[in-house]
């Protein structure tokens, strides 16, 4: 199934481009021209997330956001099985289909390991990375072992597909009240049935089942990209990717890495602090 939500140009004015990848139709936005910077989503997000950095740097960057296949304006194709590992195939052909290289990848959430995954096979071409608020290894713990099982369970299951828990609960529980009307709509919107909502069930359950991928990730993330340059965005109030057990490990992995703190930020960096993001990223990778 496609998607016809149409963005609010005031919102989020950029021309809407597609590619068809292997197994399904491809919504990403390619705005401006310069040193080329790749954003990669979370969850339960999509492109929109990012349309205030990209407003900033498009002017200095050439700036790619892609939608994953069942999220945002991309496709919802039948037979897609909207795993982290599926995802990150999607998003490698995407890089080959535009000839990226020499570009910087921004991963945020589940876009951490995705775009991760996708580019430890093209290392070669990868100027630096950005990274925020997310991780590249299996979760440790308790609580989110504990949350991952409770994502598991059928009556959670239902709660993602049938009343959108993961932009209603989640997403909104944080920035309910910092979006305008018109804002939520463009989260809501994108996710506008329980048969949009699939990639989303799939996910939740990732948790745990990409264990084995993000298994491979720690191990691979050090040894093949450990020397790209690289920058931490941090929001310090997240409560899922906590700043003490995560950027400890993401210093250590890194040889040549800047932090910068986002005191007031939770977990959605974008809505929260776009233009320090943006200024962070520009200093870095001039």
């Amino acid at each position: 199934m496609l998607i016809d939500f149409v963005p609010d140009k005031s919102l989020y004015p950029f021309e809407s481009r597609w590619f068809d990848s292997s197994v399904g139709r491809v919504h990403y936005i390619d705005e401006g021209s310069g040193p080329t910077i790749l954003f990669c989503h979370g969850v339960p997000t999509w492109s929109f997330l990012y349309r205030h950095i990209v407003q900033e740097l498009r002017d200095r960057y050439r700036c790619i956001v892609i939608d994953y296949l069942g999220f945002g304006l991309s496709e919802r194709p039948a037979d897609f099985g909207y795993t982290v590992a599926e995802h990150t195939s999607v998003l490698g052909e995407l890089i080959d289909h535009l000839q990226l290289d020499g570009f910087v990848l921004m991963g945020h959430d589940w876009g951490g390991p995705i775009g991760l995954g996708a580019v430890t096979a093209r290392a070669d071409r990868v100027r630096g990375i950005v990274l925020g608020n997310t991780l590249f290894w299996p979760l440790e713990a308790r609580a989110n072992r504990a949350f991952s099982m409770i994502m598991r369970t059928p009556p959670m299951q239902r709660r993602v597909i049938e009343q959108n828990f993961l932009v209603e609960r989640v997403l909104l529980s944080e920035l309910g009240r910092k979006l305008s009307a018109a804002e939520i709509d463009h989260y809501r919107m994108v996710q506008p049935t329980a048969e949009a909502r699939r990639g989303l069930g799939v996910i939740a359950r990732q948790i745990r089942d990409a264990s084995p991928l993000l298994d491979q990730l720690s191990r691979d993330v050090p040894a093949i990209l450990g020397d790209k340059p690289t920058l931490l965005v941090w929001g310090m109030r997240d409560m899922v990717y906590r700043p003490k057990a995560h950027i400890p490990r993401m210093r250590a992995t890194f040889t040549d890495v800047e932090v910068v703190e986002l005191p007031q930020a939770r977990q959605f960096i974008q809505e929260h602090a776009p233009d320090a993001i943006a200024e962070a990223i520009a200093k870095r990778f001039p």
